[in-house]
């Protein structure tokens, strides 16, 4: 692929107009940040009405004092504690894994975490400051610290993600006062902004990890169907947060590859579709019969 040498997503936006080339940007920011909304505003909602719509944090809800929401990931940490877990635990758990199996698991990290928002913040100024290179990881890093963090909670019978989990501690402090919040939020844009590109959610977050492994197989994925219209521009690459998952199902049709990105480490966060001056690129059923 050869670069046109214009920023990503200016075609599209000539194309389509400024909304239609961030239509989907726009709704995972809604959705971040209604999801915010909720939790903050949820106790004055309660004391104005007596009723709760969600009680709780990302690691563990309750909705409309009925549904529990629980952090797959945080309720494994606690089995692997040694701790018991209530049946609600269990249940809530049992609703956030289903749904991530269906719509895929990393959905999680560009729909509903807010670190997300830090983190393409900072791939943004990267690329306007033509900022390149970086130190180089390893993607598989994410994996080995999921491990560590799962055997760390079986040494030390805690929940050690939790006290240092960056998602957590930025949640803890939105809602109930910023903080210690600032400092984590300045370390994650610093470290994705100078150290290395995407360093936090494409490297190091085992939150992101376990999410892949869940979703491993989902129904909803993204779909190069008119690939032969492809001119190289190069903007789903440069705007993709895991670009090592474009090249084949883009290109691969000689060698009679799918279109469909079935990747895992997919985010399904819709940026390839936003910025494709060609309309390459839409959201369709894992089911249907691939390319």
């Amino acid at each position: 692929m050869k670069s046109k040498g214009i920023n990503a997503g200016a075609e599209a936006i000539v194309a389509k107009g400024w909304i239609g080339a961030h239509k989907w940007l726009i709704l995972r920011r809604l959705s971040q940040l209604s999801i915010l909304a909720l939790f903050i505003l949820s106790p004055w909602f309660a004391k104005l009405t007596e009723i709760w719509l969600i009680k709780g944090n990302l690691a563990s809800s309750l909705t409309l004092n009925t549904i529990p929401l629980t952090d797959p990931y945080v309720l494994l940490q606690s089995i692997v504690a040694g701790q018991s877990p209530i049946s609600t635990g269990f249940i809530g758990a049992l609703i956030v894994a289903c749904f991530y199996f269906v719509v895929g698991g990393r959905v999680y990290c560009s729909w509903v975490c807010p670190i997300n928002i830090v983190t393409d913040i900072a791939a943004w100024l990267r690329a306007k400051l033509k900022i390149k290179g970086g130190v180089v990881m390893t993607r598989n890093s994410r994996y080995w610290i999921l491990a560590f963090t799962l055997l760390l909670s079986f040494i030390t019978g805690t929940l050690a993600w939790e006290l240092i989990n960056p998602v957590s501690i930025v949640f803890r402090g939105l809602v109930f006062g910023i903080g210690l919040a600032w400092g984590m939020i300045l370390a994650i844009f610093l470290l994705d902004f100078a150290v290395s590109r995407r360093a936090w959610c494409g490297h190091l977050c085992p939150v992101g990890a376990f999410y892949s492994l869940l979703g491993h197989k989902p129904l909803i994925r993204v779909d190069a169907y008119q690939r032969e219209k492809c001119d190289d521009c190069m903007d789903c690459f440069l705007v993709c947060p895991e670009q090592q998952i474009i090249k084949q199902p883009l290109k691969g049709a000689a060698k009679g590859i799918s279109s469909v990105i079935t990747s895992s480490q997919c985010t399904n966060c819709g940026r390839c579709i936003d910025v494709c001056a060609e309309d390459v690129f839409r959201f369709q059923s894992y089911i249907k019969k691939l390319r």
